[in-house]
C-alpha cells in the first residue's frame, strides 16, 4: 500500500447485495443441490455464450475431464495441450489415463501453434483430440486449428477459463470446438465462489455430461417416480454444481456487461501508456479474427534476463500494486511431467520464456480508471530503475 492510495490486488471477486441475498433465497428454501437455480443458470448462460447446451460443473478442470471422459478417452489415447497453460489442462488428461502430447505456443499470442498441432498429428498416432486454451483470454486460431483436426479426425475441446465473452469470427469462445470449458474461480470475469461451465452444441454430449455429472443417474432427482429410486446404467461422478454456486453465478452474469467495459477500459489505458516501452513485449487483443475477453494484461520481459522479474514484482508491489504469473513454466518441465516424460529444457522455447518472464497485471472491474493509469505509471518507473 502507498501512503495515498489503497493496494490494488491482482484479482477481487466483486460480490453486491443480490448475489448474497441470492444465496440466502437458497440456504432458506432448503434445497441446496439439484434445485432449479442451476437450470436457470445454465440456461442464460447457453444464451450468453450463444450455444445449445450449458453443463454447469464443479470447476473448469472436472468440465474439461468430463468432456473428454464422456467421448470415451482413456487409456492408450493421447490429447494434445499447450505447453503454456494452467497445469490443470494436462492434469484434466493424466486423471483419464490418456498421455498429453504438448505443444509450443506461438511468440506473438502465447496460443497453442497450429504448426506444432500439424506435427503432433503426424507422429502421434493415438492423438484423439486436442484442447486449444485461450491464453490469457486472446482466442487461439481455431479457423487453422479445426482445419487440422478435422483432417485428422481428431476433435477440439476448448479450455475458456480465462475467455469469457471472447471471440473468433462470429462465435464466442466455447462455442468454436466441439465443446468447451470455463471457470467461475473467484478472480476470474465473473465467479459462482467455485465451479465451471462446461458447453456445447452436440446434443448427445450434453446429455452424457449431465448424466455422467451426478454418478450415472438414470433418473435425475426431479425425474424419479419414488423419492431414492433410479437405476444406474453407467460410470459418472459427483462433478455438479450446489444451488448456492449456481445463485452467485447468476448474479455475476448480471453485472458481467459492465465488468468487461471495465477491463476493455482498463486494458486501453495500460496498452497506450506502455506502447513506447521497448523493454517490454506485450501480446495483442484482438489477432486475426480473434479478440480478447481482456483477463489480464502481461508484460513480458527480454529473453535475456536483463530485466529481473522478482524485482519487478517487488517493485510494482511497492507501489501498490499486486501481480500475478500466467504461469511459472512450461507444464511438460513441471517435476511431475518432466519425470514421467522426459522433457528437456529447451524443448519448449516459447513456454519456456513466457514461464521465465512473465508478468500478469490486474485489469479487472476492482480496478478503477485512475488505478489503470497508476499502474501504467508505476511499471514505467519501476522499469526505469530496473
Amino acid at each position: 500500500m502507498t501512503a495515498d492510495r489503497p493496494f490494488i490486488p491482482f484479482g477481487k471477486p466483486m460480490i453486491d447485495q443480490a448475489a448474497k441475498q441470492a444465496v440466502l433465497d437458497v440456504l432458506d428454501s432448503g434445497v441446496l443441490v439439484h434445485g432449479g437455480v442451476t437450470p436457470d443458470f445454465e440456461a442464460a448462460f447457453a444464451e450468453r455464450v450463444g450455444v445449445k447446451h450449458a453443463v454447469a460443473v464443479s470447476s473448469c478442470t472436472s468440465g474439461l475431464y468430463l468432456a473428454m471422459f464422456c467421448k470415451g478417452i482413456g487409456p492408450g489415447d493421447a490429447v494434445a495441450a499447450p505447453a503454456m497453460t494452467h497445469v490443470a489442462t494436462a492434469h484434466a488428461i493424466e486423471l483419464l489415463g490418456a498421455r498429453p502430447v504438448f505443444v509450443d505456443v506461438e511468440p506473438g499470442t502465447g496460443n497453442m501453434n497450429p504448426d506444432g498441432l500439424a506435427a503432433a498429428v503426424d507422429r502421434e498416432p493415438a492423438l484423439r483430440a486436442a484442447i486449444p486454451v485461450h491464453y490469457l483470454g486472446l482466442p487461439c486460431d481455431m479457423t487453422r486449428l479445426q482445419a487440422i483436426a478435422e483432417a485428422a479426425g481428431i476433435w477440439l475441446l476448448e479450455d475458456c477459463a480465462l475467455a469469457m465473452d471472447a471471440r473468433h469470427g462470429e462465435r464466442k469462445a466455447g462455442g468454436l470446438g466441439l465443446a468447451g470449458a470455463f471457470s467461475f474461480y473467484p478472480v476470474k470475469h465473473m465467479t459462482s465462489i467455485e465451479g465451471g461451465m462446461a458447453t456445447t452444441d452436440d446434443d448427445e454430449l450434453a446429455f452424457e455430461m449431465r448424466r455422467r455429472r451426478a454418478f450415472g443417474y438414470n433418473r435425475m432427482l426431479g425425474d424419479r417416480t419414488r423419492p431414492g429410486l433410479y437405476d444406474v446404467d453407467c460410470l459418472g461422478g459427483n462433478f455438479r454444481m450446489s444451488e448456492v454456486e449456481a445463485a452467485v453465478g447468476l448474479a455475476q452474469l448480471a453485472r458481467l456487461d459492465a465488468f468487461q467495459a471495465d477491463r476493455a477500459r482498463n486494458d486501453a489505458i495500460l496498452r497506450t501508456a506502455l506502447a513506447d516501452q521497448p523493454a517490454l513485449h506485450v501480446f495483442p487483443n484482438k489477432a486475426g479474427e480473434s479478440i480478447s475477453s481482456h483477463y489480464c494484461f502481461n508484460i513480458i520481459l527480454p529473453k535475456d534476463g536483463s530485466i529481473d522479474r522478482a524485482r519487478m514484482q517487488d517493485g510494482l508491489k511497492a507501489h501498490g500494486i499486486g501481480t500475478s504469473i500466467h504461469y511459472p513454466g512450461a507444464v511438460p518441465l513441471f517435476t511431475y511431467y518432466k519425470e514421467r516424460y522426459g522433457a528437456q529444457f529447451g524443448d519448449y522455447p516459447v513456454a519456456e520464456w513466457l514461464g521465465d518472464q512473465t508478468i500478469s497485471l490486474p485489469i479487472g472491474p476492482h480496478v478503477s480508471e485512475d488505478d489503470a493509469h497508476h499502474i501504467a505509471q508505476s511499471v514505467i518507473a519501476v522499469l526505469q530503475t530496473s
